[in-house]
């Protein structure tokens, strides 16, 4: 025999396939992880919690006014905390919004009355007023680079003095003058201020406004180019600018966007109250931040939702008003604050290291 001689390959059936390996890439991960991704799903919880939780210390929270008022504390945060989580994604925020809030209304409320001209032109220069402080942050946080702390931080100092100052110089006092019999104000009462009945309860029309401002803040997140770009820029600037991101138009717009806010908070206090304090607002611009921080997003940007704050806002206004039905001292609700931002933040950083262990 050839010691060349080739062996003949063997013919036959070929081997059964095992079971499909996996290299853990693309392994379907369980719904109960992925449910823990989603930024809001912490916060929805936390607020399911706490109203059990007053629900049995103070039973007139049970009662359907009561609800519509915690609803209506609620809402006055929500809307503002909405723009402030969406620049956050974007990787900013603002300490100017509190006091930008006071600056709307006091913008329409003395443009009106002093040059006794219809309110909806008050209206009208507080919206280009508040665009504009909201433009001038974003444009020298882009031209500068210095962080938003500090430009914000400026600006809620300038406008904190000039609210004061400007307002005891026009109106000669702190407040400014009654304009609830002024041309256009029972129109404009009506968008930013009235209340409807809903089974013999009366609800504020700033709660509806609140829930359509969350589901188009949602949509645009979700489901549009400009929501990716919010993203994008808040988890890495220069990224998003080498893939083509606008970088500069989406921190300006951002920044805009909670002057917008700013605008329709202010409206709402002034045709509520018919006058405005021109010291109010210091302290607000935390509310906002810390509702959207309890709403999941984080303050390095890049990530959150616009449901989250939502229930943030929510938890707010139950802790608030939840205090005054059970009876306890107000005083408290600082200290609920407290434990409500630490323990967010504790559960987002719990959420994310289980969604993303697997």
């Amino acid at each position: 025999m050839s010691m060349t001689q080739q062996a003949t390959p063997a013919v036959g059936t070929p081997p059964a396939p095992g079971p499909k390996q996996s290299d853990g890439r693309t392994r379907q991960r369980p719904l109960a992880l992925r449910l823990l991704a989603r930024p809001e799903v912490g916060v929805f919880l936390g607020a399911v919690a706490v109203l059990v939780f007053f629900l049995f210390a103070a039973p007139p929270v049970r009662d359907g006014s009561s609800m519509a008022n915690i609803l209506y504390q609620s809402s006055t945060i929500g809307i503002m905390a909405l723009p402030v989580a969406l620049l956050m994604i974007g990787g900013e925020f603002d300490l100017s919004a509190g006091v930008a809030v006071i600056t709307s209304a006091l913008t329409a409320s003395m443009l009106s009355y002093q040059l006794t001209m219809n309110v909806w032109v008050g209206v009208i220069v507080a919206l280009l007023v508040s665009l504009a402080i909201g433009a001038f942050n974003g444009w020298l946080l882009v031209k500068t680079g210095l962080p938003s702390f500090l430009v914000t931080l400026g600006t809620f100092l300038i406008l904190q003095g000039v609210n004061l100052a400007i307002t005891k110089l026009v109106t000669g006092n702190v407040a400014t003058d009654d304009i609830s019999d002024m041309d256009g104000f029972a129109q404009a009462q009506k968008i930013f201020a009235s209340s409807f009945e809903v089974g013999g309860v009366n609800v504020k029309i700033t709660v509806v406004w609140w829930l359509v401002f969350a589901a188009l803040a949602t949509w645009v997140l979700l489901r549009t180019k400009y929501g990716n770009w919010i993203f994008a820029v808040g988890g890495n600037k220069d990224s998003a600018r080498a893939v083509g991101v606008p970088v500069t138009f989406t921190k300006i717009s951002l920044f805009m966007l909670v002057g917008f806010g700013a605008w329709f908070v202010g409206m709402h206090q002034l045709f509520s109250f018919n006058t405005v304090q021109s010291g109010e607002g210091v302290g607000q611009e935390l509310i906002y931040i810390a509702a959207a921080v309890i709403g999941g997003c984080l303050l390095t940007g890049g990530y959150g939702s616009a449901i989250g704050p939502v229930f943030g806002a929510f938890m707010f206004g139950m802790v608030q008003q939840g205090i005054v039905y059970a009876g306890w001292n107000p005083d408290w609700f600082k200290a609920f604050l407290g434990v409500m931002l630490l323990g967010a933040v504790l559960i987002n950083l719990w959420v994310q290291r289980t969604a993303t262990r697997r």
